[in-house]
């Protein structure tokens, strides 16, 4: 069996009594980082005899076939990352995968999540989100990457690196506008647990004024389909290409004004301003 243990991403007594009742049990652990997982064994008195074996970004594809070849004799590995759950930008998918396509049973042990608590803390609307991972580390991808997300209307999570926070929060803003809300959240359930919440322009600000350091989840919240602005040559040039596709003028307004959240008089006036020749 795979193990997929989700592991406490900073106080260790959120360990749950099933993980650490399989962490005393199994026999192999596929471990991150094994000197950090030796420590949480430590600190919740865990007395364990499996074999630890390294797996971690660098080495992934490599261990595939060995832990898969581990798994199909019968053997149940238990995968532990440095915090949170396995595959959750952490390694663990692609040993996912080759358990699925070898016919092995998975299991999860749920628990902490960086994503979720993020979400709380944030204040920010939890009933829709996405979660997006790290940004691109250079420049010119980030900023695309935070363009493409500009119009995402759940609200946003994704991991940061402390030395890139400035530039990354920046480029959001560049996306976004500088007034969109969010939240840093720093250090997680740890001793010197930190949220800061306010506009990215206030984030930036922050994050400039201070030497960040830890464990950071950002979130920003998602766009609002009312705040989006039309004039009159984007209404009519929306009805016109519906006309185009064969819908008529009258069920062309509506439809538009339903898409854009403008009243059907605004739409109308613009149609009837393009077909007096007024000026646009």
């Amino acid at each position: 069996m795979l193990i997929l243990a989700c592991l406490p991403i900073g106080d260790a007594r959120d360990a749950s009594a099933h993980l650490i009742e399989a962490i005393g049990q199994v026999q192999y652990v596929a471990a991150e980082d094994s000197r950090k997982f030796a420590r949480l064994c430590q600190e919740l008195n865990i007395k364990h005899h499996a074999k630890v074996i390294s797996f971690f970004e660098g080495n992934e594809s490599e261990k595939i076939d060995e832990l898969t070849t581990l798994l199909k004799s019968q053997k149940d590995i238990l995968v532990a990352t440095d915090a949170g759950a396995p595959g959750i930008s952490d390694p663990g998918y692609r040993l996912i995968r080759a358990a699925l396509q070898a016919d092995v049973k998975i299991k999860v042990l749920p628990g902490p999540s960086a994503v979720t608590t993020a979400l709380l803390l944030s204040g920010l609307p939890t009933d829709r989100f996405c979660f997006e991972g790290f940004p691109p580390r250079t420049q010119g991808a980030r900023e695309k990457w935070f363009k493409d997300l500009a119009q995402e209307e759940r609200t946003i999570i994704f991991f940061e690196a402390p030395h890139r926070i400035v530039e990354s929060l920046t480029d959001a803003a560049t996306g976004f506008g500088l007034d969109r809300n969010g939240a840093i959240c720093r250090e997680m359930s740890k001793h010197y647990e930190e949220v800061v919440r306010g506009t990215l322009a206030e984030l930036i600000e922050w994050a400039k004024s201070k030497d960040v350091l830890g464990e950071l989840t950002i979130v920003i919240e998602g766009f609002d389909p009312g705040s989006r602005e039309f004039d009159q040559a984007d209404l009519i040039q929306l009805v016109l290409n519906l006309e185009a596709n064969g819908e008529g003028r009258k069920e062309a307004i509506a439809l538009i004004a339903k898409e854009t959240g403008v009243s059907k008089r605004v739409v109308f006036d613009a149609m009837v301003a393009a077909k007096s020749g007024d000026k646009i």
